[in-house]
């Protein structure tokens, strides 16, 4: 915190408890009192603070990843802080990414061209591969690698590392799929919090872990398991450690380099150093389990309100009448690589459809050779929060992205999903244990097994009716994502941090936390009892064949 700072304001634009879509109007005055009570009690100190806070967030990758920096990012903004963002500028890894209006700072950063050119390639490599089938660890490390060397071509840069110090930041916010940001802030001396992007089990941040009811990453296994399934998500723990061992050591070359030796940071302990880490994701799709205080929910961040759709849409909605029509959208990194394999099983099962298709995708990607069903309209953009809230949807056909499902959640529209890579695969085992979708592995997408899901869903009225119920989860928090988000960072920023909110187990070691020496030494204290008792058994049985023998004599 600056010196001479006395305070932080929340600022304007904060929506009042029970006029979004989650309030419960009629439910009583009680009832009201009591969250406009815990929304003033959460929020109020931030009014009554004077100075807004200088933040800095950092969005060294692009996709979803940067979308979701941009929200938080412009969040902060609106309601009274300084923000100011250092953008890599050189992969958006979106193919129609577009700049738009901001009212925050940004700090532009191009990496070297030639190092660019690698990254891209390797990176359309690594989505052609996981497309087709062949996705492997592998391949992923190989990838992370690349960005770990991003990371030492950033740090190169003194003039923005000098500039970035000489600002002097009450904050930094960083998110987790990279690590480079999480260094920087450490190389800044400032503390920071972080966003996780994705499902719990992508990283390590020291929260219980479980395993009787916590599945680990890439176990698809669900919060019910048998005895087997325990088994398997106690071996693959030991795999899962393993792997972020490899991961992480795709950045040992850039601490070396960037940090003196004896105070070379380890990633592993920076993750746990975070002040707070933000989830992107809601209990309405996870699996209920422990977490630390520093641990907030803010899934929801990307809503945003509903505009009527465009005139083109409509029309296209109005032909298919009460049948209504059908979303599908795979994601902003891949709408350029769909194989034409691919694009014809989907097109074909889309025909077998009574509702109207829209499809983002490329029409000028469009294989020449592939007849676009009547009922599907291709577009390059589309606006997929409002054709979501849109009355006569009917299902979304989503490739499983969080930011995805949790707009489908936030409108109750159930889900077929086609998980392509990353936690897409774990978000949507999420999906399918609460029944609002089902997810069809990419290898198994063909005309007949895709028409048949999707007309499950859309037939089976349970499915919508577990989205309604996620969505009424969703909708009935006392406090919206951003309010969760700004209320919590004004509170560690008028504290001075969040130790009172970490657990003496962030560092503790990991033998400590699972008594590991306690069972060790109540384990040697019992066998030196049990050594020691048949010891003296044994001088007593001697004893006493002794004084026998002595008698007969």
């Amino acid at each position: 915190m600056s010196p001479g700072r006395t305070g932080y304001c929340l600022g304007p634009g904060v929506q009042a408890l029970g006029t979004g879509p989650g309030s419960a109007a009629g439910t009583g005055v009680s009832m009201a009192g009591q969250w406009v009570l815990l929304l003033a009690g959460f929020l109020l100190p931030g009014f009554l603070l004077s100075e807004a806070a200088k933040i800095l967030t950092l969005s060294l990758v692009g996709g979803s990843h940067h979308l979701l920096l941009d929200r938080v990012s412009q969040i902060l903004q609106d309601h009274g802080h300084n923000v100011t963002m250092l953008h890599q500028r050189g992969n958006s890894f979106i193919s129609d990414f577009k700049e738009k209006e901001i009212s925050y700072q940004v700090i532009p950063w191009l990496p070297p061209e030639d190092y660019n050119k690698g990254l891209k390639n390797n990176f359309d490599f690594f989505i052609e591969e996981a497309l087709g089938g062949r996705y492997t660890f592998g391949k992923f490390l190989k990838f992370m690698e690349q960005v770990g060397l991003q990371c030492s071509h950033f740090l190169r840069r003194s003039d923005i590392m000098d500039s970035l110090k000489n600002e002097n930041f009450d904050l930094v916010i960083v998110e987790n799929f990279d690590y480079c940001p999480f260094l920087v802030a450490e190389k800044l001396g400032k503390p920071f919090v972080s966003i996780l992007s994705s499902s719990f089990g992508a990283i390590d941040f020291g929260l219980p872990n479980p395993l009787s009811y916590v599945p680990v990453l890439d176990s698809l296994l669900t919060d019910h398991m048998d005895f087997w399934g325990r088994v398997k998500n106690f071996l693959m723990f030991f795999d899962f450690t393993m792997k972020q061992r490899q991961i992480q050591s795709a950045y040992d070359n850039t601490i070396k380099e960037h940090f003196p030796e004896g105070s070379r940071p380890v990633l592993s302990h920076l993750l746990k150093k975070a002040e707070l880490w933000f989830v992107n994701s809601d209990f309405a799709l996870e699996f209920a389990r422990p977490l630390l205080p520093n641990t907030v929910y803010v899934g929801g961040l990307m809503a945003r309100p509903v505009t009527p759709v465009p005139q083109e849409f409509e029309n296209f909605i109005a032909k298919f009448g009460d049948s209504g029509f059908v979303l599908v959208a795979l994601g902003s990194m891949v709408s350029t690589f769909q194989s034409q394999e691919l694009l014809r099983e989907m097109n074909s099962a889309f025909a077998h459809l009574s509702q109207g298709v829209i499809w983002k995708y490329k029409p000028s990607h469009w294989p020449k050779d592939v007849k676009l069903a009547a009922n599907v309209k291709i577009v390059d953009w589309l606006p997929q929060n409002d054709l979501l809230a849109h009355p006569r949807i009917r299902l979304f056909v989503t490739h499983g992205g969080m930011n995805s499902i949790m707009e489908a959640i936030q409108h109750g529209v159930p889900m077929v999903g086609i998980p392509l890579f990353g936690d897409q695969t774990e978000n949507l085992v999420r999906v399918e244990a609460k029944k609002f979708g089902v997810s069809i592995p990419l290898k198994q997408i063909k005309e007949e097994t895709l028409a048949v899901k999707m007309k499950q869903v859309i037939e089976d009225k349970r499915y919508k009716s577990a989205a309604v119920a996620a969505s009424i989860i969703r909708h009935s928090h006392p406090l919206t994502p951003a309010q969760r988000l700004v209320g919590w960072i004004n509170h560690i920023l008028q504290t001075g941090g969040a130790a009172h909110l970490k657990a003496h187990a962030l560092q503790q070691p990991w033998h400590e936390q699972y008594l590991l020496d306690v069972f060790l030494f109540l384990l040697v204290v019992t066998l030196g009892t049990l050594w020691l008792c048949g010891k003296l058994l044994g001088m007593v049985a001697r004893w006493l064949c002794g004084a026998r023998k002595l008698k007969k004599a």
